[in-house]
């Protein structure tokens, strides 16, 4: 079953049973029996038409949900039809699924959660894990987002800022997490740029690039973690970076810089170092400073200890790290290499373990396991 083909039928098809009148909640639950059902009759009858399959399979789960549902018993007197034969048209629907999620009468973090449950293909965990929250509180909260729009015409658009914030989550749970979507965020964002002329758009993509340029260095072959620091710059992708920049000086010179703009101008700073001595700590900073006037960000302060630490020590890097929350997701592996950097060996090693017990993901927690081992077995000697 080619799970990655499913994955990215799944929003065509939940816009055309959208379009067709299903409510957005039943007509998620459609496409997900839908897609079940394709997980057992695939593998022994592939359909010619994946798509036109899985949209007359999932249309007709929503009329049987829609008979048994008293409450909406009034939907059967509609006429429906049935998805004409033959291949369905290649319409990519998802930019606008993107938007109909983002709809007024929702606010802008159910409306994000929403979309990346829906759309965005990702599980309620990792979209807790994205807004610093309990699993179970993320499932209410995009229960109750269900609750909003059922029913609801979709005849209303959200805003921009709520669509670039989901397409800046899913890139980053695409980037760093267990399901590859940044390819998918970064193809959704070209098309918003192209019909959305705004800074912000531009800097989100402007981001993109620049972190997709690094991407086949993060990892060595064997799946381990490789952090910026040692990666083989010569392997960077040079003209994603070349795109990135150019983009993100035609946004900044618009002179309305926002939070996206902020984050890109780091990440070409990074990418305009030929060597990680060579990185520009002291601007790097001062972008940051920037990013926690625009944002107030708590991890955005946590990458601002990081870069003070670079830029004038580890101490000045403990110092700034002294005033955020140590629940703070990653805030053990920030202190451990700063203590590392201050000569503190055994509590860095203390800290990397705490921080390898509550790493996000196998390859993070693999990496900081390995750093308090070799630390230990440093101070052993």
């Amino acid at each position: 079953m080619d799970e990655v083909l499913l994955r990215s039928l799944t929003p065509g098809v939940l816009a055309i049973l959208v379009r067709r009148g299903a409510d957005f909640a039943a007509a998620e639950d459609a496409v997900q029996d839908a897609l079940v059902e394709a997980v057992h009759v695939w593998p022994a009858d592939p359909p010619r038409d994946a798509k036109g399959w899985l949209v007359t399979v999932a249309w007709r789960k929503f009329l049987d949900q829609t008979r048994a549902d008293v409450a909406r018993r009034r939907r059967e007197d509609l006429v429906v039809e049935e998805p004409a034969p033959g291949p369905t048209p290649a319409v990519d629907d998802t930019l606008l699924l993107y938007f109909l999620c983002a709809h007024p009468s929702l606010t802008t973090s159910s409306a994000v959660a929403l979309t990346l449950r829906a759309v965005g293909g990702l599980t309620t965990r990792q979209i807790a894990q994205a807004y610093l929250v309990p699993e179970a509180t993320m499932a209410q909260r995009i229960s109750r987002a269900k609750r909003t729009v059922s029913g609801v015409r979709f005849d209303q658009l959200g805003d921009v800022a709520t669509v670039l914030r989901v397409l800046y989550l899913v890139f980053n749970e695409g980037y760093s997490g267990d399901v590859d979507l940044a390819a998918e965020a970064i193809r959704l964002t070209r098309q918003l740029a192209a019909q959305v002329d705004h800074p912000e758009v531009a800097g989100l993509l402007a981001l993109m690039l620049l972190h997709h340029a690094r991407r086949g260095t993060r990892t060595a072959p064997d799946g381990s973690l490789v952090p910026l620091a040692e990666q083989d710059r010569g392997r960077w992708d040079t003209e994603l970076i070349a795109e990135g920049v150019e983009i993100l000086q035609a946004a900044l010179a618009r002179d309305r810089l926002g939070e996206f703009q902020a984050q890109a101008a780091v990440a070409a700073l990074h990418a305009d170092a030929l060597t990680a001595e060579e990185t520009d700590w002291v601007q790097i900073v001062e972008w940051y400073d920037e990013l926690v006037r625009l944002t107030d960000s708590p991890v955005v302060r946590l990458n601002r200890a990081v870069a003070v630490g670079e830029a004038d020590g580890p101490r000045a890097g403990l110092a700034a790290l002294a005033a955020l929350d140590a629940s703070l997701p990653r805030h053990a592996a920030v202190a451990a290499y700063l203590h590392e950097r201050d000569g503190d060996l055994a509590t860095a090693a203390r800290l990397y373990a705490e921080a390898a017990h509550k790493a996000p993901n196998i390859a993070e927690r693999d990496y900081l396991t390995r750093q308090a081992a070799r630390l230990n077995a440093r101070r052993c000697r």
